[in-house]
């Protein structure tokens, strides 16, 4: 068990530069954001939530990803965190919104920062995620936004998440479902690859393999860490003390996320199990019948 403990006796909205910041997803794929903050802001400390008891989040309903992640925000908030960014591009796309209204902390999501930097690479842009990611048309919008001119193509690829959770990377069968997701963009001559899933950048060698050489990635991990070290910067929220260790926790099986998540962070965290706060909808936000 973890026995690092956090600023407690912070209200809730009342943020200290000292305070970590809060990461979640459904499981491993937030790690490729956690490995840019130790690249881009290793002074900060952070709370990494997995949650591995509910993943995939990518074939849910967009009413359970918003219950999910009030559950997860209201414990973080609960942590003290000073800031939280949705490493999960799922929850980015169908509850990013909703929840900035009803919590008063900073919350990031990747999916206008992965937009943003699509844009700056070509013109003719694929976007790889999951089937909740792609039906909700967030990166499509959000790349329009930026760039009206922009075409984009999205793919929806519901087995790369547990592909990657059950560490199968080099299997054989990984690299024909690959094939069938991508062959569709390639088809398409485009010339910019979005990883429109946090866990995608794990299967950078099997998508090199397949893709054209001329085809740019693009990883919003490591533009939503700029922004996050960019708005801590404004806010005057950047810590200027000694960073705790990072603490782990996750909803499933502490011991199958430390053992998976090790070849990814190149050391062994120790997550401890916790127990999410049952919340419910705001009253304001429920329908009142006339």
């Amino acid at each position: 068990m973890f026995d690092q403990q956090y600023p407690s006796d912070l209200p809730t909205g009342s943020f200290h530069d000292a305070a970590p910041i809060g990461l979640f997803d459904s499981g491993l794929g937030g790690l490729t954001v956690l490995r840019e903050l130790y690249r881009q802001a290793p002074q900060e400390s952070v709370i990494y939530f997995g949650d591995t008891a509910r993943l995939p989040y990518g074939t849910k309903s967009p009413a359970e990803i918003l219950q999910y992640v009030r559950e997860i925000l209201t414990w973080m908030t609960e942590q003290g965190v000073k800031m939280v960014v949705m490493a999960c591009n799922t929850s980015s796309a169908l509850a990013l919104e909703t929840v900035r209204s009803e919590f008063n902390i900073p919350i990031l999501g990747l999916i206008l920062p992965g937009a943003r930097a699509a844009v700056q690479q070509g013109k003719r842009i694929g976007v790889i995620a999951t089937p909740a990611t792609v039906a909700s048309d967030a990166y499509q919008h959000a790349i329009h936004e930026v760039d009206a001119s922009a075409d984009v193509w999205q793919v929806g690829c519901p087995e790369f998440v547990p592909l990657i959770e059950d560490n199968r990377i080099e299997d054989p069968y990984t690299d024909a479902i690959a094939q069938r997701y991508l062959q569709p963009l390639i088809d398409q001559k485009i010339d910019t690859l979005v990883y429109g899933c946090t866990h995608y950048p794990h299967l950078a060698p099997v998508l090199r393999r397949i893709l054209p050489p001329s085809v740019k990635l693009v990883d919003p991990a490591v533009h939503v860490v700029a922004a996050a070290a960019q708005e801590l910067d404004l806010l005057g929220l950047s810590n200027v003390r000694s960073p705790k260790p990072t603490r782990f926790c996750v909803s499933g099986c502490p011991d199958t996320f430390n053992r998976l998540a090790t070849r990814w962070l190149g050391y062994t965290p120790i997550a401890e199990q916790i127990q999410l706060p049952q919340v419910h909808p705001p009253v304001w936000l429920e329908t009142v019948e006339p």
